[in-house]
C-alpha cells in the first residue's frame, strides 16, 4: 500500500473470521496497528500477539470480525504513532496517518472484503504508542471509529498531551477498552488510572461504555496484549 500523505509504502496483514469463506455475511472491522507483531512468528520483531488465535477462539461464541494489520514501518514508527511532537522523542505524524487509514485503507479494505462498512462496527486498536493512537484515532474521528482497543497506552508521550485532547473533544457514543499491566511501572500505573478516571468524568459510563483492566501480574509486551485483547473481544464488538 502507497501511502500519499506519509511518503511510504508497506504491506497489509488481513485476518478474516473461519465463518468467512462459507457464508455472505459482512463483518465489523478493527484496523490494528504494528501489524507484523499480530499473527505471524516469522514476521514479528517480538513474541507475536497472536491475534489470529484470540479471534478464533472469540468465534467459537460468536464474536467475529476482519482484523487488519497495519505494520509500522520502522524508524517512522514513533512519528507515526505520536499526534504531538515530544521535545526529546519527536514525532507528531500521526493525523496525516490516520488520513491515510481512513482515506485510502479503509475504502480499500471495504471495496475487497465483505465488511460492515458503518461507524458502528468499525474499530482500532494498538498497544504503547499503537494504544495512544488508537485513542486519539477515536478521539479524533468519532464519525469513523465507534470503539478502540487501548492497551497499555504511552500517555506519558508529549507531557500528556492526550489528557488535553481527551478534554477539549466532544464526547460520543462508542466503546473504549483500556488496560494497563501493574508490571509496568508506577508512573505507566498512575497514567493509566488518571486517563481512566478523564474517561469516567467525560461521561464514559465503567462497564458499559468503558472497561478498564488493571492485569496485576501484566508486562509490557506482546504476549500480554494478546491475551487482554482475547478477553476484550466480546465488550469491542457487542453490537455485530
Amino acid at each position: 500500500m502507497q501511502s500519499r500523505e506519509l511518503g511510504n509504502q508497506r504491506d497489509l496483514y488481513v485476518w478474516t473470521p473461519p465463518t468467512y469463506a462459507r457464508s455472505e455475511r459482512r463483518y465489523p472491522v478493527m484496523y490494528m496497528h504494528d501489524g507484523q507483531n499480530l499473527f505471524d512468528p516469522r514476521l514479528s520483531y517480538a513474541e507475536p500477539w497472536r491475534v489470529d488465535r484470540a479471534m478464533e477462539r472469540a468465534a467459537k461464541r460468536s464474536v467475529e470480525a476482519i482484523v487488519v494489520g497495519i505494520p509500522n514501518t520502522g524508524v517512522e514508527r514513533i512519528n507515526e504513532y505520536s499526534p504531538y511532537a515530544d521535545a526529546k522523542a519527536g514525532g507528531g505524524r500521526a493525523d496525516l496517518y490516520l488520513d491515510w487509514i481512513i482515506g485510502t485503507v479503509k475504502p480499500l479494505i471495504d471495496a475487497r472484503f465483505r465488511t460492515r462498512v458503518e461507524r458502528a462496527h468499525t474499530g482500532i486498536a494498538g498497544a504503547s504508542m499503537g494504544g495512544l493512537v488508537s485513542l486519539y484515532g477515536f478521539l479524533r474521528n468519532p464519525d469513523v471509529f465507534c470503539f478502540a482497543a487501548v492497551l497499555s497506552p504511552s500517555l506519558w508521550f508529549a507531557g500528556r498531551s492526550i489528557f488535553t485532547t481527551l478534554d477539549e473533544s466532544t464526547r460520543t457514543d462508542g466503546r473504549i477498552y483500556l488496560d494497563i499491566g501493574a508490571r509496568e511501572g508506577k508512573v505507566a500505573l498512575d497514567d493509566a488510572r488518571r486517563m481512566r478516571d478523564a474517561l469516567v468524568a467525560k461521561g464514559y459510563a465503567l462497564g458499559r461504555e468503558l472497561r478498564w483492566v488493571e492485569d496485576p501480574d501484566g508486562r509490557h509486551n506482546e504476549v500480554d496484549w494478546g491475551r487482554r485483547l482475547g478477553d476484550a473481544l466480546p465488550f469491542l464488538l457487542q453490537h455485530r
